[in-house]
């Protein structure tokens, strides 16, 4: 027997609860398919941007006081870029929102299962845990999902399911490409010596690493992140493994042995997708919508997705809220949808995607490094740049450089 809904959201991540938020109490049944059971993992860098903090703010100001009252997390007050020359460069941030910090660091074991929480006494919001989906079926005008124990039929399904989501592969086909795909891997430490003490995260830009970098996140009770984050075809093409360069990258390199070399590891090395937002692909059709790692829509330099997760969910629920007023449901009115997505996204994506290719040029990166240490407003220009979009801009044109070089 069919359990019938109005909606179904497959995925309670940051973008399939924040849209399951801003549904309850509007009228619709709606199914929350997790095939997970909460508290759950999930394998990431742990860093939330000061734009999470502040999207928190625009859904609920209530509920972002709890998260900023309540769950465990370290400040990241800026960052700390790791040249190729092993020069080191300190950009601070700051999040008018919540002044005391611009983002955190916070496990994503936690952070995912505060916003899950803030589900339980939701309005018309049924969550099934536990429930990997199996099949899905389209006829009729409704989807059909088959999952271990429920067979659930809606009028629309959200595709809210990660980088390998079941819902992109079934009818949107978008099929994975390793120039727009990154690879990572992640081991928790505790012990690591040489914690910045401005709370900064850490991003190593080694020569071997390039077009990618090694992370280092404090997180809270001495505890870090520590991981690798990679072009996909790159790794393809030198046929590198990732697992064993970070292993030997700890062990070997001159700017971390001696950082690791007390500190203990938590876990064995974890390994993960990235779906990146460097080319615009399809995010809805009949009857679906793709949010979050679905949609591909991580920050292709940065391999940051939170924010763009929860800020998708923002988008679709406010789309799919009029899809039901009109009661519409196909491919032709959901690129409203996707419309709404890059206008929102794209410009920033492709900036992002212009400065990972910067990355192939250790020599230029190095160059801004030395430039913006012995001249404080070059480093006032690039602290404004990778917090101003428009002003961002400008790292894609070859004058940018050429006004550097000679300044």
């Amino acid at each position: 027997m069919h359990k019938k809904f109005d909606l179904a959201i497959i995925g309670a991540g940051p973008a399939g609860c924040i849209c399951a938020y801003l549904l309850a109490g509007q009228g619709l049944k709606v199914a929350l398919i997790e095939k997970a059971v909460f508290p759950r993992d999930k394998i990431c860098g742990d860093a939330l941007s000061p734009d999470v903090v502040n999207q928190l703010y625009l859904i609920d100001k209530p509920m972002a006081e709890r998260f900023l009252a309540t769950l465990p997390k370290k400040a990241a007050n800026g960052i700390r870029f790791i040249a190729p020359n092993f020069k080191a460069l300190d950009i601070q941030f700051t999040n008018p929102a919540y002044p005391a910090a611009a983002g955190f660091i916070a496990k994503r074991l936690d952070f995912d299962n505060f916003l899950f929480e803030q589900l339980k006494l939701a309005e018309d919001i049924t969550i099934f845990q536990g429930q990997p989906v199996e099949k899905l079926e389209r006829s009729d005008g409704e989807v059909k999902i088959f999952t271990k124990d429920q067979i659930i039929a809606a009028k629309m399904v959200v595709g809210a399911d990660g980088a390998h989501s079941v819902v992109r592969r079934k009818f949107a086909n978008n099929r994975i490409d390793k120039n727009h795909y990154c690879a990572g891997v992640r081991q928790y430490f505790e012990g690591v010596a040489g914690m910045d003490e401005h709370e900064n995260i850490e991003l190593h830009f080694y020569r071997e690493l390039l077009p990618g970098y090694l992370w280092i996140f404090s997180l809270p009770g001495g505890q870090a992140n520590v991981g690798i984050g990679m072009l996909s075809s790159e790794i393809s093409k030198q046929k590198i493994n990732l697992k064993e360069m970070l292993s030997q990258l700890i062990k070997n390199h001159p700017m971390l042995k001696d950082r690791f070399k007390q500190a203990k590891p938590l876990e064995k090395v974890q390994g993960f997708g990235l779906p990146i937002g460097s080319r615009k692909l399809p995010c809805s059709g009949d009857n679906f919508l793709l949010l979050g790692d679905a949609a591909s829509l991580i920050d292709p330099f940065t391999g940051e997705g939170i924010g763009n997760a929860i800020r998708s969910g923002r988008v679709a629920a406010k789309h799919l809220l009029k899809a039901f007023d009109h009661n519409r449901y196909n491919a032709h009115f959901h690129k409203y949808y996707d419309r709404e997505i890059y206008d929102r996204m794209w410009t920033e994506l492709r900036v992002s995607r212009a400065m990972q290719k910067m990355l192939r040029y250790p020599r230029l990166f190095n160059m801004i490094v030395n430039k913006a240490n012995k001249n404080e407003s070059i480093r006032m220009l690039l602290t404004s740049m990778l917090t101003n979009l428009d002003l961002r801009k400008e790292l894609r044109k070859p004058s940018f450089y050429t006004k550097l070089f000679f300044k």
